[in-house]
C-alpha cells in the first residue's frame, strides 16, 4: 500500500502568520484538514519580517500545534514569498540558432536561465516566469520542435529587495528547513484563475493589511506584477489617528459600518463611542487612494481597461462593504470575489474560508512540485497493544517437578545479535508546453 504524502506550507502576512498541512494521495487528490494561525502587530511591516525572533516563535508554536494534530514531526516546509518590494521586470534574450536543427527544450531552459543572469540593482531574482516565445520574429506558443535561424524569449523576472528573502532565511534557523520558496501571488494566480481569465485578460488584486498586490494576465501569461504599500490597516489607522481611538476600536468600527465607502448615506450611529459617518469619511478617502493606485498600474503595465475582461478580488480587506462596486465604478472592469482553489478538498468547515486562499494556493502549488518519494512530515509509529521492553520474555508460571540441575549453556551468556529554483522553472516550462500540445490536439 502506497503512503500518502504530507505537505506543509507557511504564509507570513502583515497581520497574521498561517501554517497548514495538506495530504496528497497516490492518485493525486489533495485534502486539507489542519490549519493554525497567529495574529500579530508590527512584527511584519508591508509583508517584510521586522522582528525575526518574535515571528520565529510564532512559527514554532504553529508547527508544534500542527504536529500535535497529526501525531508526527514536521521535517520541512514550503514558504510563501510576498511583500512590498515584490514586482516583475521584463527581460529578453535573443539567440541565433542553426536552421537545420530543431529547437529543443534544453535550449529553451538555457536561454531562460541566461535571461535571469543579469543582476538587477539592489534586488534579488526570486522567480522567473516565461512570457512569450518568438521564432524568426514570429510569436509562437511552443517553439520546441520548430526550425528557424533565431529565437527570442521574453520572461518576467520576479524580483524583491534582498532583505525580503534574507529575513525569511533567518526564520528557518530553528531546525526545520524551507524546502522551497514559492511566490505567493503567482501561486494564487495559477490556482484560482481560470484558463479563460488568463487568456482574455484578468487583474488579480490581493488587498491585504498593509500591501495590495496586483498581477495582470493576458494571452495565457503573466504580463505584470507589482505591490503597493497600502492596505486595510491604512484605513484603520486613519480612523484611529483622526478620531483619537485605539487601533482595535478603529478596526471594529471599520468592520461594522453599514456602508463605509459612502459617508453621505452611512448610518449616523455611534459604534464603540465613534460616530460611524465620521469614520466612513476617513475610510472612503483612503480606499479611493488605493483604487486610484490600482488603476494607475494598468498604465504602468501598458494595457487598457478594455483589454482586461475581469478583476478577481481577494485578501483580508476584500470584503469591505462597497469595495467591489467602487472598483467596478472606477476601473470599469467587472469584479468578482476569488474562490478557494478547485483542486483541493477542505475537510474542516471551520477553515473553509476565503481569507485562507493564499495558504491553500501555496499548498496546491507545492503538491504539484513535490517529488513522489518526498514528504514534509514524519508520522510517529503506531504500535498496537502494550509496549514491552525489547528483550522481554513472559515468565512461565506452570508448576514444575524438581529436576536435575542443567549444565550452564555458555552460548546464552554471549547473547543473540540483532540485525543491524531551476526545478520549479522547468516544471513551469513543461506545463506551458503541455498545455500547447493539448491545444494542438484539440
Amino acid at each position: 500500500m502506497e503512503k500518502n504524502q504530507y505537505i506543509v506550507a507557511l504564509e507570513i502576512g502583515s497581520s497574521k502568520i498561517v501554517g497548514a498541512i495538506a495530504e496528497k494521495t497516490s492518485a493525486g487528490y489533495l485534502s486539507i484538514r489542519h490549519l493554525q494561525e497567529e495574529r500579530h502587530l508590527n512584527c511584519v511591516r508591508y509583508g517584510i519580517v521586522q522582528n525575526v525572533e518574535n515571528v520565529k516563535s510564532s512559527i514554532n508554536r504553529i508547527l508544534k500545534n500542527l504536529e500535535g494534530m497529526i501525531d508526527g514531526r514536521v521535517t520541512q516546509v514550503y514558504l510563501g514569498v510576498s511583500g512590498r518590494s515584490l514586482h516583475s521586470i521584463v527581460s529578453e534574450v535573443n539567440r541565433s540558432v542553426g536552421s537545420t536543427e530543431a529547437i529543443t527544450r534544453e535550449l529553451i531552459e538555457r536561454i531562460i536561465k541566461e535571461a535571469s543572469s543579469n543582476p538587477v540593482r539592489n534586488h534579488d531574482t526570486v522567480d522567473i516566469v516565461p512570457r512569450a516565445f518568438y521564432v524568426d520574429k514570429v510569436e509562437t506558443p511552443n517553439p520546441v520542435g520548430q526550425f528557424g535561424s533565431s529565437i527570442k524569449i521574453k520572461v518576467n523576472l520576479i524580483v524583491a529587495k534582498p532583505s525580503l528573502k534574507l529575513n525569511l532565511n533567518r526564520l528557518m534557523t530553528f531546525g526545520i528547513p524551507a524546502k522551497d520558496y514559492i511566490v505567493t501571488p503567482l501561486a494564487v494566480g495559477e490556482q484560482i484563475l481560470t484558463d479563460s481569465d488568463r487568456e482574455l485578460g484578468c487583474m488579480l488584486v490581493d488587498m491585504g493589511a498593509e500591501t495590495t498586490t496586483v498581477a495582470i494576465y493576458k494571452n495565457k501569461a503573466l504580463i505584470y506584477l507589482n505591490t503597493l504599500p497600502l492596505g486595510g490597516r491604512n484605513m484603520t489607522r486613519d480612523v484611529m489617528i483622526g478620531l483619537g481611538v485605539m487601533e482595535e476600536t478603529a478596526e471594529n468600527v471599520k468592520k461594522n459600518i453599514n456602508n463605509p465607502l459612502d459617508p453621505v448615506n452611512a448610518s449616523n450611529v455611534v459604534i464603540e463611542g465613534v460616530n460611524a459617518r465620521e469614520a466612513a469619511n476617513y475610510i472612503s478617502a483612503r480606499t479611493g487612494e488605493i483604487i486610484a493606485n490600482i488603476n494607475n498600474l494598468l498604465a504602468d503595465a501598458h494595457v487598457s481597461s478594455d483589454e482586461i475582461k475581469s478583476l478577481v478580488l481577494i485578501g483580508g480587506c476584500a470584503h469591505l462593504g462597497g469595495l467591489k462596486q467602487k472598483l467596478e465604478e472606477t476601473i470599469k472592469i467587472k469584479v468578482r470575489m476569488g474562490q478557494n482553489p478547485p483542486t483541493i478538498n477542505i475537510l474542516n468547515s471551520d477553515i473553509n474560508r476565503m481569507e485562507y486562499i493564499e495558504i491553500f494556493s501555496l499548498l496546491a502549488t507545492a503538491a504539484e512540485q513535490i517529488k513522489e518519494d518526498e514528504t514534509c512530515v514524519e508520522l510517529n509509529s503506531v504500535v498496537e497493544g502494550p509496549i514491552m521492553p525489547e528483550n522481554y520474555k513472559p515468565q512461565d508460571t506452570t508448576p514444575r517437578t524438581p529436576a536435575e540441575p542443567k549444565k550452564e549453556d555458555k552460548r546464552a551468556k554471549k547473547g543473540d545479535k540483532q540485525p543491524g529554483w531551476m526545478k520549479s522553472l522547468k516544471d513551469r516550462i513543461n506545463r506551458i508546453m503541455t498545455e500547447d500540445d493539448d491545444d494542438d490536439e484539440q
